[in-house]
């Protein structure tokens, strides 16, 4: 309690209403099975469309488990949970060997797609293992403006390279060198630094003249003038700079790949040591950092024809007719990557990369192995590891994964060039089993299969469809969907029939269940099939139903039976059953799918696999299971309250009014309150030695609404008496 030490005015908060419990929400489903792609290990996302499954399980093309070939009825239902109202889905991917995976989903009968060069040094890899991993990687190359400048400056500065044009240089001009005086006058054009108050010309990179004899020009050997004094430099001596300036989208970065398109008769062998380039040739390398020299590597890849780096001064480029045309450009890319072949759909786009080391568009960086992010983690289709690579040299390994016959279309051909990555290897694994589907439980690497859900507190309708099309292990699979609905509490579990099973069957595969947490539905659903493969295709109903489920819940309440609704996305059923042959079912707990003239494609049952007449209907079961839930969630602010009267009343209060709001919404059975429950927590409930050990303990009874299942009208004649 407060203490008052000093006077003075003291406020306090206090509160004179009881706490109010909040409904929980009942439509939330689970879905469990073998997917395309995504993650193996986790705790499980939200998703709220089917097109953000698709973005991280992979779209519905067939599964190939164990080689046979499988139609993909994880991926069908989760279509199918939308398609009938379903809002919130939690999808857990498993695959055969699923529990002895990595925290990266490797290690399962699945394998991921990959390709690598020959070294190792560059390789590109399916972020989560499955055939949806074969996919085909497009390069769409991207290029800066042109980066070249060139400007004609009055004096030199510290640093930079500059193109020399002087003609008529007397000798007086020579600071150092070893030509004589027989030689001068003289022209020459040369690369040259600042060396103090004077020009150097380094690498012997120049072009001298003899004027000596006007009519016979003659050529003056290398080093023969090695600094000059600009102060005694003819008249109309030029001193020009081109260099490659910063790109307006950022700065200049001396590793990242960069292209020199020369469009003029390029001569540039006194300046690059003998090299010489024809016409129109593009040359790629890198830039230096201050934009002044371009590096041609020397890779027949990307250079065909040259064995060797070469050093190229941009400030040479003076010295070319028509050097104003010539590009340099910084390249990155886009990354393309699409399903399949390279027609294929384009599932995802990586913007903007280039080749540096470690900046932040790199190949490194952009598709991480271990992204930071969760989104990306889920998400980005495509992880790259590079090994010592960057600049041109990364881009010269990246050239050897294309395509060839992409890359070099036939001759006439009319088709462009293109850039394709082709990754293989993708498997889907083996038909995962029964202790698959149950999963593990790893706090470290990360949960799967069923154990992955007990980390997600909101889901309460649990399904596992894709079990049904593998008979052997079917009965194993839903009995641990079983005991996860029990060891969760507050969760059902649906229940498919096989395909193509006759009454017989279906009742005799109905007797391995007993328990009011489960529901099966028979027969199975045609619809059109999504991938356009076949016309028509065959799955189970689970994902119907738990739409079904999620859209009642919606538009009336859980007290709803959801039965007589409208199975949205069916063209018809596998079997029409009729009314003689669900007389035969009905009784069993086995509920009907019927197609009924005029009124189309229903749910025609709303039982549970339990023997318990109490709970019979899947809507008095579901219906108990969120007034627990509410009350249990609501109250646990109790905990470690002093356990006296004004606890046990405002206890009571809190659930009275809870029920009272679910009795006026015509939830509960019952004219008056009175008659649709009752709450009791006082000394007639708990002993003393409940008291003693700390337990309160309150009563509740509620009268649910059951099920009109069989309406009657009982009709008969009277006489005609006044």
């Amino acid at each position: 309690m407060p203490e008052y030490l000093a006077p003075g005015v003291f406020i306090e908060e206090t509160s004179f209403r009881q706490k109010s419990i909040e409904g929980v929400g009942t439509s939330v489903a689970a879905l469990v099975g073998p997917t395309r792609s995504g993650p193996l290990r986790g705790t499980p996302e939200a998703l709220t469309s089917y097109a953000e499954f698709e973005r991280t399980f992979g779209d519905a093309e067939d599964l190939k488990l164990g080689g046979s070939a499988t139609l993909n009825l994880t991926s069908h239902a989760a279509r199918a949970f939308f398609d009938n109202g379903g809002k919130q889905l939690f999808v857990v991917r498993v695959a055969a060997g699923g529990n002895d995976s990595d925290a990266t989903s490797t290690g399962s009968s699945a394998t991921a797609a990959s390709v690598a060069d020959s070294k190792g040094n560059l390789a590109f890899k399916a972020r989560f293992p499955g055939a949806q991993g074969n996919l085909t990687l497009e390069i769409l190359w991207r290029d800066t403006e042109n980066l070249l400048a060139s400007e004609t400056v009055a004096s030199a500065a510290d640093g930079v390279q500059y193109y020399l044009d002087a003609r008529g240089v007397v000798e007086a001009a020579k600071v150092t060198g070893a030509i004589t005086s027989d030689k001068f006058p003289v022209d020459i054009q040369a690369i040259v630094q600042k060396d103090g108050a004077n020009l150097r010309i380094p690498d012997a990179r120049a072009t001298l003249v003899s004027k000596a004899d006007p009519a016979n020009p003659a050529p003056v050997g290398a080093n023969q003038i090695t600094v000059l004094d600009p102060t005694k430099l003819p008249a109309g001596t030029q001193l020009r700079r081109v260099y490659a300036r910063q790109p307006s989208a950022g700065a200049l970065s001396a590793d990242a790949l960069a292209v020199l398109t020369l469009k003029a008769e390029a001569d540039l062998s006194a300046f690059t040591k003998g090299d010489h380039w024809a016409k129109a040739l593009v040359l790629r390398g890198t830039l230096d950092k201050g934009g002044q020299t371009f590096t041609v590597k020397g890779d027949a890849t990307l250079n065909p024809g040259i064995t060797k780096d070469v050093s190229v001064p941009l400030a040479a480029l003076a010295s070319v007719p028509g050097a104003a045309g010539a590009l340099v450009v910084q390249r990155s890319f886009d990354l393309e990557v699409r399903n399949g072949g390279p027609d294929g759909e384009i599932l995802y786009v990586y913007g903007s990369l280039d080749f540096t080391a470690s900046g932040d568009r790199s190949l490194a960086k952009a598709l991480p192995a271990a992204p930071e992010r969760k989104e990306d983690a889920l998400h980005s289709p495509v992880a790259c590891t590079v090994k010592t690579l960057d600049g041109a040299a990364l881009a010269s390994t990246l050239y050897t994964l294309f395509t060839p016959a992409a890359l070099f279309p036939p001759a006439g051909s009319y088709k462009d060039p293109r850039y394709l990555i082709t990754l293989s290897g993708g498997t889907d694994g083996n038909v995962p089993g029964a202790g698959d589907y149950a999963g593990e439980t790893n706090e470290l690497l990360g949960s799967t299969g069923l154990a992955a859900l007990e980390a997600v507190e909101d889901v309460s309708i649990v399904m596992v469809p894709a079990a049904a099309a593998h008979a052997d292990t079917h009965t194993a699979v839903l009995m641990e969907m079983l005991k996860h609905c029990r060891r969760m509490r507050y969760r059902v579990g649906l229940v498919d029939s096989r395909e193509g099973m006759s009454l017989g069957e279906v009742r005799t595969f109905r007797n391995d269940f007993d328990d009011s947490r489960l529901a099966l539905y028979h027969p199975w659903v045609t619809i059109a099939d999504p991938t356009g493969q076949r016309r028509e295709i065959t799955v189970p109903p689970a994902g119907f139903i738990a739409g079904v489920y999620a859209r009642t819940d919606v538009d009336r309440g859980v007290h709803k039976a959801p039965a007589n609704e409208t199975v949205l996305g069916a063209l018809s059923f596998e079997q029409d059953i009729n009314q003689f042959q669900q007389e035969l079912l009905n009784p069993n707990g086995i509920n009907c799918l019927r197609a009924f003239p005029g009124r189309g494609l229903r749910v025609w049952g709303g039982r549970t696999l339990s023997s318990d007449p109490e709970w019979k209907y899947v809507n008095v079961r579901r219906y108990f299971l969120y007034l627990e839930r509410s009350i249990e969630k609501s109250t646990q602010w109790a905990v470690f309250e002093p356990n006296g009267e004004a606890l046990w009343a405002n206890i009571r209060s809190s659930v009275e009014d809870f029920l009272f709001n679910e009795w006026k919404n015509g939830r509960l059975l019952g004219g008056a309150p009175k008659e649709a429950y009752f709450v009791r927590c006082d000394r007639s409930t708990m002993t003393q030695n409940d008291l003693d050990n700390g337990r309160l303990v309150c009563v509740v009874g509620v009268a649910p609404l059951r099920p009109a299942e069989f309406v009657i009208f009982r009709i008969g004649q009277k006489t005609a008496d006044a």
